[in-house]
């Protein structure tokens, strides 16, 4: 009998935290993050739960929500309270009517808050409307330490997220094709402009050649705010911090560790392969799918692995 099998771990050692014992990346962050993409574990992690501002990398949340409203090739108007959001802007002019993918655009690339309110506008109906999606979004998420006051990430007592929330925010977004077209691209035009935005993100378009996209964010309350994403030999990364002075070398940081320390290995390979059952019976099935993880070269050399079917 051929059964496809569900789950094929059983480890020797908590695999869900970062591990004890290694030296850890220095950062000037007040609060950081380093997670795996594909799995979500975390490999780094410094008052990873606490809450905090988050200036501009709430438009992560903005910019997936729009994405997957289905409404990116609708005509979005610029009401007088999106022209006269305070911050930085892509200089929409009031009735001005702009594609959504394009506000988008504007939002990751130039940090645009009258982007992020015209899109709010247009795909929540209403401001208001549109925070009660983002916060909807971030207890589907698990973002236990996440609460949204606005599209933008202007200062609010009540506007803030966690390090890892925002990581968590970030691998899910990084799942969909489209966010990650637009938040690893340098430069985009849009129709209702005759130059080009060129992406805040330095990591991306200077700094770091792995790098993959992420989102920029500052207030003078908050300090520097970073998400990025890098990929380096197989290994997907997202890095997160909060009220990070250094940040751009905050992230390589992080990255370079975690590129150093962790290999994706293959915990399976997709074909038959023999399971046990609960009276330690092996009985042949069929794995679905590859399964890896990252680890250390010490957790590959002290790894147990079982087949079982749940």
């Amino acid at each position: 009998m051929r059964l496809f099998l569900l789950l094929i771990i059983l480890l020797l050692f908590n695999l869900g935290f970062p591990t004890i014992g290694q030296a850890a990346p220095s950062v000037s962050a007040n609060n950081a993050i380093l997670i795996e993409q594909s799995t979500g574990r975390v490999l780094f992690e410094k008052n990873a739960n606490d809450q905090a501002s988050i200036a501009s990398i709430t438009k992560i949340m903005t910019a997936i929500i729009a994405i997957e409203s289905g409404k990116m090739e609708e005509m979005a108007e610029a009401s007088r309270e999106a022209i006269y959001t305070e911050g930085s802007s892509i200089y929409l002019e009031q009735g001005e009517r702009m594609k959504l993918e394009d506000l988008v655009y504007g939002l990751m690339l130039r940090s645009g808050n009258d982007a992020a309110v015209a899109i709010a506008e247009h795909v929540g109906g209403s401001e208001d409307g549109f925070i009660f999606l983002m916060n909807e979004k971030a207890k589907w998420l698990g973002m236990t330490n996440s609460h949204f006051d606005n599209p933008h990430g202007l200062d609010s007592d009540t506007h803030y997220s966690s390090a890892y929330d925002m990581g968590l925010l970030m691998r899910y977004a990084m799942e969909n094709d489209l966010f990650k077209k637009i938040t690893a691209s340098e430069t985009y035009k849009s129709e209702n402009r005759s130059y080009s935005w060129q992406n805040k993100n330095k990591l991306l378009t200077q700094f770091y050649e792995y790098c993959t996209g992420g989102k920029t964010g500052y207030t003078k309350k908050t300090g520097r705010t970073l998400v990025s994403t890098a990929e380096k030999d197989g290994v997907e990364l997202i890095a997160v911090t909060l009220d990070a002075p250094d940040d751009w070398q905050d992230h390589m940081s992080m990255f370079e560790w975690g590129f150093d320390n962790y290999q994706m290995e293959s915990l399976s390979n997709e074909g038959p392969s023999d399971y046990i059952v609960n009276n330690n019976q092996t009985i042949p099935g069929y794995i679905g799918e590859q399964i890896s993880y990252p680890l250390t070269e010490e957790e590959q050399l002290s790894l147990n692995k079982k087949i079982i079917l749940l």
